[in-house]
């Protein structure tokens, strides 16, 4: 029986809703199961899918290419295994079968949501800590209640189970990290048929009155057929504006000839193209110059626009008429063309090949005179232009255009144009017919029975057999034939390849295969019968075109022919060819001249071929096939994937609900020396982030089950907002450039490295232990001087050298030289805010020591507020702090110096003041009024227990008397002061400084500066702790000479102040931070014109020294150095100091010896311990600048982190250093300095075995140069690579963080420099989190970076792809979470060092408040 049509036609509107995705399997097994209903009783034991699917004529089923087919085209018959719904029902099967895993969803901020409150977030400059010392404030573990930490607990669930099996081979070196060579699959197909044979097309045939050429052709029809329709076109509306003749097509040719015209292209400035043709209406849309002229375009060369109206042209003279010359092999047009890269190209046609292809298309087709022929394509190119414009005048046709922006308005304009109009051929690609299928169900009333052939454009797209069988379900109730859709296979470059000829050639059935993917990506040709799950369902695209000759050879190398069961590249040998490319006749040899080679390496004929850009081979009955196009291939790890395959397996996984069908773009990039697959969809506006992620995470799983290769990102962006083609679709080269400058900007992305990247180096084994068993013979290690230096000896005491104390030379001083000037304060506006002499420093030092002389051998904390431009009292706070401070030495108190909290932060910053005050165990504090009134505030009550606070005094409110006498402490050893100091770790540590070591250090500050009372020095330091405290209050004591104190937080309000305080007193020495250089770096840099109007001169600095605690900085530096140089900066005069907390001072330039040398080393090798010297600009090269001198009385020792025994000349290892001034040990409030006694004193395991050394926790290497010091000996420098602490242990391999960000900071994108203000990375061990011994992915960390976006937040999405780029191409690493923050999150020290530890925390605690976080699969 068979069903009504009203029944058969909604079934197949069912059928074309379950393709799309607009109704699940189980709504359409109700709907189909309501419509069978009432027919069921009739047709029991039958299969309705079968019943209702006998419209198709039987195709021919592809086994094998050679097989022999029964050619009879017997009716109503159809193989289910050729559906092309099939690929839908795949991936739902695929997904149904995929083992559910829960991914983490990414974070993003809602611009709706109220801010978290300030005390959430650290402020800049800024850190809170927590602990004791010393004291890790990281947790250690992941917060139980933590929103990031269950997140990231998902994405380890995601790592544990491997998505690929262990890489069998490596190449391993000890010194560079070589990437996984690829090794074939020994069970992968491989081509078993015989050599192809090429095919030839039927012979071109002879016609007898064929006109010479196109404008001859012209001028027969418009001399003979003068009133014959030639073109009608029509408006936005569907109705005709005008049908233009052949005659009256010749007159107007005639007019513009004589204009002076000539043939023109579109690659104006290469092609030299003057002169552009337009209409009225196009030219009165461009954009107008001031003169009235069109204004040039940029990258366009200077055009003649002239306008071809009828009303804006010359009516030539009656006896005048246009040359006709026969067609020759001078260039007709210039076709262009865009490649893979996204570089536009210009493909020359010559006058014979252009009337050679109109000769054979007319043959293949069979037109003939009169015609009707609808064209939906565009007209200027490709197949639109062959048919519609060419073709159709050498056969007198009459063309019925349908413009683009009608076919926007009204999808089935055409197919009402071809009923209208009884056309005979319609010339449309699979999208026109998609679109008339969704528009299609108000009308009733047209009927496509007059079409003889439907030319379906884009035949070479495989998938464009999914609309052609959903279009002829629909349509062939409405009078369309089966046989007369005619798919067809073009390219730019050969024209017409190939086209399914009408039903009346006689030529053999059309044919359907379906193939293996798997198969596909090898290249091989498998018919898959059983597996339904990866297979490609492929139509033919006809016969070769007449006087052609065809071969497919392979892709890569050279030009061989394929076997039969290989699929390589369709290459054309035939007249109507593109001749070359415009320009470029490089590329023209490899594409237009091509001579394919058999298997012995013989050209198979003396005709050159040309590459057609199409993937395909040669099936039964001489059918051509195509899956695939060069353009959209994609080799990843050696296997061929296509990009419309992998966008129809997206649209697969319901499409419609969440993505706009059509806005789908597939390409690759080149990562990590292999190609990754992006697909980049736009979002449907009513889509909710939550089903859009599942979507995509979806997506990754059916394309990994169907195509067995993984996705590197996936992003969707708003609607509207991908870069498109001319006549619709998506401008791929331009979507894949704007991914990798950053200029995407999606709203949803989801990268997955883990699954893709499959050829990271192998993960160093760890050596075994080795023990002291190298052979020491004086000073060699292994055959190398041992990495030992000192700094010079120290030279005779002097006068005030003959003290123990430093309280004494204070005193000495303020009897000596009592008026000799020792401190000047400037404040934001550059005047003298406070001084202290000799004297004055010492009267007040005992107006505190009278009020302490009751609490004597106590700890007191010293606190003042910080330096504030606001409040006039606080510009005495700096003098108040060195005043305190010795005040607490006269009265033998122990000071503690702390930095103030910050009111506007009390919640984080309180806490770490009552930390210091209780592992100190102070028993008075000392500070201003203002502070003492912020103590006891509500909002201090909120953060801490201020009842505990022990004894404040007011500072600003001592007793005018002098203390009875002054504190004299037996032994020098005692106890001076303790430095309280965050380390970019995390770890809050007070360290004992003795009277010894206190003064110890300052006579090497002394010696190493040639410092004097006569000297000036500027300091621009923050004063609480380290070696700007001693600088700040130790040294002027100590030498006499003067120190100008520049506050660091007035630079926020006078940027100039330090470098204008320098220039003013002619300073020789001068002192600052990195955030103060930078500062000045990043305020000043295009002042530096105005800065000399106001006469600033720095030419008096003879070194200006960066203190540290890091590896130098050499890019902040150099950029200093020039953008000063203006101002008189010798490049010569910047240096670096190096200290940590064991000694605050090790290496510092000074005013003698060599200058600081630079040396570059290979990054690979230091990832592994080692250093590789290296030229300046080598791959992986990184400079690193020596940290300044070694002070007097410093030795250094180069120690194996191990075994602890002494390493050779340029050798890493930790930094040891033996110094007068080192610092005695940690000071805890429990009582753990054994845990912590080998930092401070500790021996070589063999060697020198009696010296005392203290650990630095710094990596590091001694080099001795060839430059002499002041001794007249080599010198010995220092080079600092980084905290061993802060190292990152990823893959068995070593990493330093600031190499990563420095990395992360050099995307080049012109669209992020403004965006990148600063990055952080860092890692952690997740808790209970232990890989499997069978995974590739040997994480026991996860590496994280944290970028700071000054740019809208619509700019995040970008960085995450970027980010994860760099680090893989750079470093080998896969970043585990990139978050994106607001700038000032990431917390800095007062030195300019990053928190990274603490920045840490705050992730892991969910207090950021980040933009986004994206969570890498």
């Amino acid at each position: 029986m068979t069903l009504p049509a009203e029944v058969r036609e909604k079934l197949a509107e069912l059928e074309l809703e379950l393709s799309e995705g607009d109704i699940t399997q189980k709504g359409y097994e109700k709907k189909r199961g309501k419509l069978l209903a009432p027919y069921i009783p009739q047709i029991q034991g039958v299969d309705p899918s079968l019943q209702i699917d006998n419209r198709i004529q039987a195709s021919s089923q592809v086994v094998l290419p050679g097989t022999k087919h029964n050619k009879s085209r017997a009716a109503n018959t159809r193989d289910e295994r050729f559906r092309s719904d099939l690929h839908t029902e795949a991936v739902q099967a695929a997904l149904a079968k995929y083992k559910e895993r829960k991914m983490p969803m990414p974070s993003k901020r809602r611009s709706v949501l109220v801010q978290s409150s300030v005390e959430a977030c650290t402020p800049p400059g800024e850190s809170s800590v927590h602990g004791n010392a010393p004291v890790n404030i990281s947790a250690g573990c992941v917060p139980v209640n933590s929103r990031v930490s269950s997140k990231i607990q998902q994405l380890l669930n995601t790592l544990k189970r491997p998505k690929r099996p262990p890489l069998r081979e490596f190449f391993v070196d000890d010194f560079e990290e070589l990437l996984d060579v690829q090794q074939p699959d020994p069970n992968q197909p491989k081509p078993e048929g015989q050599q192809m044979s090429p095919l030839e097309g039927e012979p071109l045939g002879v016609v007898t009155n064929w006109p010479p050429s196109l404008p001859a052709a012209l001028q027969r029809w418009g001399t003979t057929q003068p009133k014959s329709p030639c073109l009608t076109a029509l408006d936005n509306a569907g109705k005709p504006v005008y049908t233009l003749t052949y005659g009256r097509f010749l007159i107007r040719l005639i007019k513009v000839k004589d204009a002076g015209s000539q043939q023109i292209g579109f690659l104006l400035g290469s092609c030299g193209v003057t002169l552009a043709l337009t209409t009225d209406a196009c030219q009165k849309g461009l954009p107008k110059a001031q003169t009235g002229e069109v204004a040039t375009f940029k990258g366009w060369p200077r055009l003649l626009w002239f306008v071809t109206d009828g009303k804006h042209v010359v009516k030539p003279p009656k006896d005048w008429h246009p040359p006709i010359r026969e067609a020759s092999n001078d260039i007709a047009y210039i076709e262009y063309k865009t490649s893979k890269e996204g570089s536009t190209m210009g493909i020359t046609v010559s006058h014979s090949a252009m009337l050679a292809h109109c000769h054979s298309l007319t043959q293949a087709c069979s037109y003939t005179e009169g015609e009707t022929i609808t064209n939906v394509l565009d007209f200027k190119r490709e197949a639109g232009l062959w048919h519609g414009v060419l073709t159709s005048v050498m056969n007198r046709m009459h063309v019925i255009s349908i413009p683009y922006s009608l076919m926007k308005v009204n999808p089935l304009s055409w197919i009402q144009k071809v009923h209208s109009y009884k056309a005979r051929v319609a010339v449309v690609k699979s999208r026109d017919m998609h679109w008339s299928l969704l528009a299609q169900r108000d009308q009733r009333d047209i009927s496509l029975s007059s079409l003889r052939m439907l030319i379906v454009a884009d035949g070479a797209n495989p998938w464009s057999i999914s609309s052609c069988d959903a279009f002829l379900n629909v349509f062939q109730a409405r009078g369309l034939r089966p046989e007369v859709i005619c798919p067809c296979a073009s390219s730019s470059e050969a024209m017409t390849v190939a086209i399914r000829r009408p039903p009346e050639a006689g030529v053999p059935p059309p044919g359907k295969a379906v193939l293996s993917m798997s198969g596909l990506s090898h290249s091989v040709i498998r018919v898959d019968t059983e597996e339904k799950l990866s297979v490609l369902t492929v139509q033919d695209v006809g016969q070769v075109m007449p006087g052609a000759l065809v071969c497919v050879v392979r892709v890569e190398g050279t030009p061989y022919l394929c076997q039969t069961d290989e699929v390589g590249e369709i290459c054309v040998s035939s007249g109507s060819t593109g001749v070359a490319y415009y320009g470029l006749p490089g590329m023209t040899k490899n594409v237009f001249e091509t001579i394919p080679v058999t298997s012995s390496g013989l050209p198979i004929s003396d005709r050159p071929f040309t590459r057609t850009s199409l993937l395909g081979f040669v099936g039964p009955d001489s059918l051509v096939f195509i899956v695939g196009k060069m353009d959209g291939l994609m080799v990843v790890s050696g296997r061929r994937h296509n990009a419309d395959d992998v966008v129809a397996t997206a649209l697969a996984v319901e499409p419609m609900k969440f993505v706009y069908r059509g806005r789908i773009a597939v390409f690759s990039v080149s990562v990590l020396h292999d190609e990754r697959i992006v697909v980049v969809a736009e979002q449907r506006p009513d889509a909710s982030e939550e089903d859009s992620f599942q979507w995509m995470s979806r997506v990754l799983q059916a394309i990994d089950s169907i195509h067995q290769v993984g996705v590197y990102c996936l992003a969707l962006v708003p609607a509207n907002t991908l870069p498109k083609a001319p006549l619709g679709g998506i401008h791929i080269s331009e979507t894949k450039q704007r991914f990798l400058e950053g200029a995407l900007h999606p709203c949803n992305v989801l990268m997955c490295p883990h699954t893709c990247v499959t050829n990271l180096p192998k993960p160093r084994q760890k050596q075994p232990e080795v023990g002291p068993a190298s052979m020491i013979v004086g000073n060699l290690v292994a055959g190398k001087r041992i990495a030992q230096a000192c700094g010079r000896d120290v030279a005779q005491l002097e006068d005030n050298d003959q003290f123990l104390y430093i309280q004494d030379v204070l005193q000495w001083r303020a009897q000596a030289t009592p008026d000799h000037p020792l401190f000047l304060v400037l404040n934001a506006k550059g005047t003298v805010a406070s001084t202290a002499s000799c004297l004055q420093l010492h009267k007040r030092a005992e107006r505190v020591a009278a009020a302490l002389m009751g609490r004597k051998n106590c700890c007191c904390s010293i606190y003042l507020q910080k330096l504030n431009y606001i409040a006039l009292k606080n510009f005495h706070a700096g003098i108040d702090l060195i005043a305190t401070f010795y005040g607490c030495l006269y009265a033998g108190c122990v000071p503690v110096t702390v930095r103030p909290p910050h009111p506007q932060n009390l919640a984080t910053t309180l806490p770490t003041v009552k930390m210091i005050v209780e592992v100190s165990k102070s028993i008075c504090i000392l500070t201003t009024q203002a502070i003492m009134k912020l103590l006891k505030s509500k909002e201090a009550a909120a953060a801490v227990d201020i009842k505990s606070w022990p004894m404040v005094l007011d500072t600003d409110d001592l007793p005018r008397k002098k203390s009875p006498q002054m504190y004299k402490p037996p032994t020098p050893e005692m106890l001076a002061y303790l430095d309280f100091s965050v380390s970019t770790t995390g770890i809050l540590a007070g360290v004992k400084m003795s009277h010894a070591a206190t003064s110890a250090l300052c006579r090497s500050i002394k010696l190493q500066c040639e410092l004097y009372p006569s000297r000036q020095i500027a300091i621009c330091l923050d004063p609480y702790c380290g070696l700007g405290f001693a600088l700040w209050c130790l040294c002027s004591v100590y030498s006499g000479h003067q120190s100008i104190l520049v506050p660091p937080l007035e630079l926020e309000s006078n940027a100039s102040l330090w470098l204008a305080a320098v220039s003013q007193y002619k300073v020789r020495v001068t002192f600052c931070s990195y955030s103060v250089m930078e500062m000045c770096t990043k305020g000043l840099g295009s002042q530096t014109e105005a800065l000399r109007l106001r006469n600033v001169n720095l030419s008096c600095v003879r070194t200006c020294m960066v203190v540290a605690e890091e590896r130098p900085r050499i890019s902040l530096t150099q950029s200093f150095s020039k953008i000063f140089k203006d101002l008189g900066l010798s490049p010569r005069a910047v240096s670096t100091t190096f200290g940590c907390r064991v000694n605050v001072a090790i290496c510092l330039q000074g005013t003698a010896g060599p200058d600081p040398t630079t040396v570059y080393v290979d990054m690979r090798a230091l990832r592994h311990d080692r250093v590789r010297l290296v030229e300046r600009g080598s791959p992986h090269s990184l400079p690193l600048m020596e940290s300044g001198k070694i002070l007097p009385g410093v030795k250094v020792i180069i120690a194996n982190t191990e075994t602890k025994g002494p390493l050779g000349d340029s050798h890493l290892g930790e930094i040891w250093v033996s110094s007068p001034h080192n610092a005695t040990g940690y000071y805890t409030v429990y009582g753990e300095e054994a845990l912590h006694a080998d930092h401070f004193n500790t021996k070589l395991s063999f060697g020198d075995t009696q010296t005392v050394w203290a650990r630095t926790g710094y990596l590091g290497f001694l080099r001795r140069t060839e430059l002499t010091d002041a001794n007249g000996e080599r010198h010995d420098a220092l080079y600092v690579v980084g905290s061993l602490d802060e190292t990152l242990e990823l893959r068995g391999m070593r990493y330093h963080p600031i190499d990563i960000e420095t990395s992360v900071i050099r995307i080049n994108s012109d669209s992020l420099l403004h965006l990148l203000c600063l990055i952080c990375c860092f890692s952690f061990a997740p808790p209970n989190f232990i890989p499997p011994p069978s995974a590739v992915f040997t994480w026991t960390n996860l590496l994280v970076v944290v970028v700071e976006l000054e740019g809208s937040e619509q700019e995040a999405l970008d960085l995450v792809a970027l980010v994860t780029n760099v680090v893989l191409e750079e470093h080998y690493l896969i970043v585990g979470v990139v978050v994106v923050v607001d700038p000032g999150v990431i917390p800095i020290n007062s030195r300019g060092e990053k928190q990274r530890m603490h920045l840490r925390d705050g992730f892991l605690a969910d207090q950021l408040d980040p933009i986004y976080v994206a969570y890498n699969m």
